[in-house]
C-alpha cells in the first residue's frame, strides 16, 4: 500500500516491497502529474456540453439500432411497411422512380406503383445514397435510429435556454425513451423519423430568434408527408397567439401555407403520381367531401367533440400523450400546434388503427408536445411563488448545475427529473423491455427454420412471402406480400404456424399454401411451420402483375 498522497510532489514508494525488486521502474512525480493532468483533461472534456449531448445522442441511436436490427434478425420485421419503403428508396438509389411492387400489387394498383402516389414524402430521396452503399432494409432501420436520435441536440438547446442545463438532460432522456419513439422504432421504418428532428429545429430556431432557419425546418416538414402542413399551420397559430408582435406575418404565412400545402399535396401532387385524393378519406360521418365535412363540424360542434373522444381508446391515447409530460403541454399555447394532427386522427372513423398509441402515429406529435411541455414548465416557473421554495429544500449539498436560488430545487428541474424518472421506470415493461432480457438476443428452432426457408430461395427471383419473411428477402429478390390472393410468383414462402398480416389466423395462411400446392406448386422445403413452394413462371404470373386483383383482407378490420 502506498504511504503518500498523489498530490504530493515527492515520488511514491511501496511500503513493503521495493519497486526495483519487483522489476518495475520507480514511480516518479512527472508520471503522477501527467496522470492527474490527463484525468483533469478528461473531466474537463466531459463537462463540455457538446460532448455529453453527443454521447447521449449516440447512446440513443445505438439503443434504437440494437432493438430494430435485432427484431429484423429475429424475423419480427414486416413486409408492410419495411419492404414497401425499401423497394421505393431503392428506386431513388438507382436514379429511377420510387416504385413499390409489393404495395402496388396487393392494392390492385399494378406493379409500377409509386410511393408518391400513396404519401407525399419526397424527403425519402435523401436516404438513397445510404441504400446505394448498403442495399438492405436494415439500412433504413439504422437511418431511422439516427434520425430519431438527432432530435436530441436541438431539444437540449431549447430546453437549456428555457429551464437550465439539468432540466435539459432530463427532458432529452425522457424523449429518448418515450413510448411514441419506442413504438415507432419497433415497427419497421416510416417517414415519421424525420419529424422529431425537424420539429425540434423549427421550435428551437424560432425561440432563438432565428426566423429563417426555423422557416427552412418547417419547409422540410412539408416534404415528409402530406399532412405535415397541419402541424406547420398549428405552429403558425401558436406564433399568432404567443408572438403576435414579432411573428404575426410569419404566423399568418404558416397557417395559410400549411393548409395550402396539405391541400395541394393531397389533391394535386398525389393524384399527379397516380394516387387518389380520397384514398385515405375516413370522415364519412361528417360528409363525403372536405368542404361538407368542415361545414358539418362547424354546425354540429358537440357531435364532433363526441366523435373526437369516443370510443375510449381515443381518449386513452390522448391522455397518454399528455401524461408522459405530466400534463404540462396544457400549460403552453404551443399545444395548439398538435391539435390539427390529433383531429385528423381522432375524427377518422375509417381507420381505427390511427386512434391507438401503437405503431408510429404518436411519433408525429411527440416532439411538439415535448417542446410545449418545456414551454409550459418555463411559464409556470416564472410565476412560481418564492415562498413555495421552502417546500422543495434539498437538505444536502448538490451539484453546481442544480444550485439555483439558494438550496431550493428549481421547480422546472424537479418536473423534468420526475418525467425522466417515470420514463426510465417504465422501460422494463415498455416495447424496449425485451432489450433487458438475455433471451432477446438468442435464436430458437422457429428462427432457424425461417432462415433455412430464406436460404432455399435463390437471389434475383420474384417471391411471394409472408409478412415476416419478406424483409429478409427484399435486398436480393422482388418481394410480394403473401396476402391470400394468389399472384402466381415462381417462389412462395409461407408460415403455417405464425400469425402474419393480413391473415387473421395461422390456419388461413395454411389454407392458402394448400391451395397453391393443389394448383401446380411443388414443396421444396418445410420445417417448423415454414414452407417454400416453387413453380415455373407462366402466363398467369405476368397476368397477375399486369392486372393484379386487390387483396380482399388488406384494408378491412376483419381481425380487429
Amino acid at each position: 500500500m502506498l504511504l503518500c498522497i498523489r498530490s504530493t510532489p515527492q515520488p511514491c514508494y511501496p511500503s513493503a516491497v521495493s519497486s526495483q525488486a519487483a522489476g518495475s521502474p520507480p514511480a516518479t512525480a512527472p508520471r503522477t502529474a501527467d496522470q492527474a493532468a490527463a484525468a483533469g483533461r478528461l473531466r474537463a472534456l466531459w463537462r463540455r456540453s457538446s460532448v455529453t449531448v453527443g454521447a447521449l445522442t449516440v447512446a440513443a441511436a445505438l439503443v434504437y439500432c440494437l432493438d430494430s436490427l435485432n427484431l429484423f434478425r429475429r424475423f419480427l420485421a414486416s413486409t408492410f411497411d419495411l419492404v414497401i419503403f425499401d423497394q421505393g428508396i431503392r428506386g431513388y438509389a438507382h436514379l429511377s422512380a420510387p416504385v413499390s411492387i409489393a404495395r402496388g400489387v396487393s392494392d390492385g394498383q399494378g406493379a409500377h406503383f409509386l410511393l408518391l402516389a400513396d404519401h407525399w414524402s419526397p424527403v425519402l430521396a435523401l436516404l438513397a445514397p445510404l441504400q446505394a452503399i448498403h442495399d438492405s432494409p436494415a439500412t433504413l432501420l439504422v437511418a431511422q435510429a439516427v434520425l430519431f436520435a438527432l432530435a436530441i441536440p436541438p431539444l437540449w438547446v431549447y430546453t437549456r435556454r428555457q429551464l437550465g442545463t439539468g432540466a435539459a438532460y432530463f427532458v432529452c432522456v425522457a424523449y429518448a425513451v418515450s413510448l411514441p419513439v419506442m413504438e415507432a422504432v419497433i415497427f419497421d421504418f416510416h417517414e415519421v423519423a424525420f419529424v422529431p428532428v425537424l420539429t425540434a429545429l423549427m421550435v428551437e430556431r424560432f425561440d432563438a430568434g432565428k426566423r429563417w432557419p426555423g422557416i427552412l425546418a418547417a419547409a422540410g416538414l412539408l416534404l415528409v408527408k402530406e399532412d405535415m402542413g397541419l402541424l406547420v399551420a398549428g405552429f403558425g397559430v401558436y406564433l399568432l397567439l404567443a408572438r403576435w408582435r414579432s411573428e404575426k406575418w410569419t404566423g399568418l404565412a404558416f397557417v395559410a401555407g400549411g393548409v395550402a400545402a396539405t391541400w395541394a399535396a393531397t389533391h394535386l401532387l398525389i393524384p399527379a403520381f397516380g394516387g387518389s385524393a380520397t384514398f385515405y378519406w375516413a370522415y364519412g360521418q361528417f360528409g363525403s367531401t372536405l368542404g361538407s365535412a368542415l361545414l358539418n363540424v362547424l354546425t354540429h360542434p358537440l357531435h364532433a367533440l363526441h366523435v373526437f373522444v369516443t370510443p375510449w381508446v381515443k381518449a386513452r391515447t390522448m391522455i397518454g400523450l399528455l401524461a408522459m409530460f405530466a400534463l404540462l403541454p396544457l400549460a403552453s399555447p404551443m399545444v395548439i400546434a398538435a391539435l390539427p394532427l390529433l383531429a385528423e386522427r381522432m375524427l377518422a372513423s375509417g381507420y381505427p388503427l390511427w386512434w391507438q398509441a401503437k405503431f408510429q402515429y404518436d411519433a408525429f406529435l411527440v416532439m411538439i408536445l415535448c417542446c410545449a411541455a418545456v414551454d409550459g414548465a418555463a411559464r409556470l416557473q416564472r410565476h412560481w411563488p418564492a415562498r413555495w421554495n421552502t417546500w422543495l429544500t434539498y437538505p444536502f449539498s448538490r451539484p453546481a448545475w442544480l444550485r439555483r436560488g439558494g438550496r431550493a430545487w428549481p421547480p422546472a428541474t424537479l418536473w423534468a427529473a420526475a418525467v425522466c424518472a417515470a420514463a426510465l421506470v417504465y422501460v422494463p415493461s415498455s416495447p424496449f423491455g425485451p432489450l433487458l432480457k438475455p433471451g432477446f438476443y438468442g435464436t430458437n428452432a422457429r428462427m432457424r427454420a425461417a432462415a433455412a426457408a430464406v436460404a432455399h430461395v435463390p437471389a434475383g427471383v420474384e417471391v411471394e412471402a409472408s409478412n415476416n419473411i419478406g424483409p429478409r428477402l427484399s435486398g436480393r429478390d422482388t418481394v410480394l406480400l403473401l396476402d391470400g390472393t394468389p399472384r402466381w410468383a415462381p417462389w412462395v414462402v409461407g408460415d403455417t404456424l405464425g400469425l402474419d398480416f393480413p391473415f387473421c389466423t395461422p390456419r388461413q395462411q395454411a389454407e392458402e399454401l394448400a391451395y397453391l400446392r393443389a394448383h401446380g406448386y411443388a414443396q421444396v422445403f418445410a420445417a417448423d411451420g415454414y414452407v417454400v413452394l416453387h413453380r415455373p413462371a407462366d402466363a398467369r404470373t405476368a397476368q397477375a402483375l399486369a392486372h393484379p386483383v386487390p387483396a380482399a383482407r388488406l384494408h378491412t378490420d376483419i381481425c380487429y
